[in-house]
This record gives C-alpha cells, structure tokens and sequence, in this order.
C-alpha cells in the first residue's frame, strides 16, 4: 500500500473531521507562486489534531512537511510526494494568563497578531505589522524588520517535537539568534502556539507606528511582485541587498525571475517564474557577489525540493 493511502484510511478512521486536500498546487500557497502539486495537504484546527496528524505521518511514512503562510519557501515544480501540513486553520488569538500577554497558534498571522494587540492597547509588535508570515514561521526563524525581532516579544513556546512529545520553551531556551533559533536545529519540531508578553501602549500611537512602518515596507520593497521577501540572509557587516546593487545585479533577469529594480535583496516573480529560473538567477548572485566583494550571500528562502 502506498503511503498516501495508508494515511487516507488513518485520517479517516481517527480523524474524520480533518480537512485533507489531494493534489494541492504549492504555487496556491507560497507567495512565490511558485510550485507543483502535493501528494497530500491537511489542514489541522487544533493542537491534537496536529499532534495525531504527525504521528500518523511518521508511521506512514509521508515526511511531513509544515506551512505556514508560505512566504519564506520555493517549493519545486516537481511537486512533493509528501505530506504538507497547512498551520492556516490553527487560528487562535486570545489574551494570556499573564499581564500583557497575547497567545496566539502557529497559524495566526503577523499581520492579525499586531492588529490584535493593536487593539488591547499592548505595544511591542509593531514592527511584526508588515511581515508576511504566520507565528509559527516567524518564531522559528526569530523573524525581524525595523529593529524588532521574535526574540523581544516572545515569552515561551509549545513546540511538538516528535520523538520526545509537547514541551513549552521559554524565550531562553528558544536561543534565539539572527534568523536562527533552537528549531533552526529541530527541523521536524513543530510549533503549537506562542506566548507573546507585551507592555501598555496607546492604542492610537501603536496604529501610528504600524502605518508609518508599513509605508516605509511600500516604498522600499516590491511587494506588487510575488517573492518571497528578502532573498539572502544579512552578511555579518554587510547588507545583502547593498552588496547586489554595488555588483550590479538590479534587474537582471532569468526566466520569469528577476532582481527587484527597486530592492536588489529581493528576487521577484515577474510571472511564469519557475523553480530553475529563481534557484538559477540565486545562484548567479551568489557567484557574481562572491567574484566582486568575496561574501558568500546564505540565502534565506526555504528552498524545497
């Protein structure tokens, strides 16, 4: 039997209620646009469902694979003949225990969660407002812009991981670095929900910030394009996308992908894209910045094959 049918008849038995998709376009959900079908997509509401759903996997086989909102992955035109596990329906968003404290699942996105704390009068996540991902993507990472960063906000976290069950983290032990955090390491560790602890704000001043944040984003990055934000990791004492255009590299082209002509760091969909066009163009950058300044540019997008 194969693997995806062995899963079928699982999900069926112990999880009937459990939204599974066939044959789902990843190019549907990364913000790349880019990629081929999966095997197999599921979309858990709750923390048990996901907690059955990864061990389901392991017995079966399906190499689990979890999304968020896909804005930090290039999935293959192939496809995936595994398991993707969408976070999007895990979607709740509530006042914590603690003073000041947001919970919220992986699948919140940053976008609400800033909203959300906008509106308690809580300050602290601002920066969060224009970042295109979900709170499980985002702790992972230890995702950042403006001066803020996951590492400030973040109190604990309930991670899965498989061989070893639920723990909860604390921001410490997260070890939280640049784009790096202890899950970094635990690639099939997955996220329930964090704790956000903030402090009292003006409700009105917090909206302010998050504005004037986001038209900074409008005005410095091509966010009309599909990409999947900035293309390569920060170079200790360099800027990536600095060391691009010093190289030159602003708008050039392979395939349907191109150098953002308005932010060197971001490599774009200007449509038809395809895996090969934007691993070929990262590639290229990498060699020529290589050539120029003698910085290897690490990229930052998941890349899925």
């Amino acid at each position: 039997m194969l693997w995806y049918e062995s899963l079928d008849q699982k999900i069926e038995e112990y999880l009937p209620d459990l939204t599974v998709e066939k044959d789902v376009p990843m190019a549907r959900h990364t913000s790349f646009r880019i990629g081929g079908p999966a095997r197999r997509m599921a979309f858990p509401k709750t923390a048990e469902q996901m907690v059955l759903l990864v061990n389901f996997a392991a017995e079966c086989c399906a190499r689990p694979l979890v999304i968020g909102n896909g804005t930090n992955l290039l999935v293959c035109d192939e496809g995936l003949d595994r398991l993707v596990i969408n976070t999007r329906d895990m979607a709740r968003l509530e006042l914590g225990e603690g003073e000041n404290e947001i919970v919220a699942d992986a699948g919140v996105s940053l976008a609400k969660l800033a909203n959300f704390a906008c509106a308690q009068s809580l300050t602290g996540l601002e920066f969060a407002h224009g970042i295109p991902g979900s709170v499980g993507g985002a702790v992972c990472m230890n995702a950042g812009a403006y001066g803020g960063e996951m590492k400030q906000v973040v109190t604990s976290v309930a991670v899965l991981f498989p061989d070893e069950g639920i723990k909860r983290l604390t921001g410490a032990e997260m070890d939280f670095g640049y784009r790096h955090s202890l899950l970094s390491d635990h690639p099939d560790a997955v996220v329930l929900y964090a704790v956000f602890r903030l402090s009292p704000g003006d409700s009105a001043e917090v909206r302010a910030k998050m504005d004037e944040l986001m038209a900074r984003r409008k005005a410095s990055q091509p966010l009309e394009w599909p990409s999947a934000g900035s293309t390569f990791k920060r170079p200790t004492g360099y800027f990536a996308g600095t060391l691009i255009d010093q190289t030159g590299l602003k708008g050039l082209t392979i395939g349907g992908a191109q150098v953002s002509e308005k932010h060197a760091g971001f490599v774009i969909n200007r449509g038809g894209a395809t895996f090969a066009d934007v691993t070929a163009l990262i590639a290229k950058v990498q060699q020529e910045v290589m050539k120029t300044h003698g910085v290897q540019l690490e990229p930052e997008v998941k890349i899925i094959r």
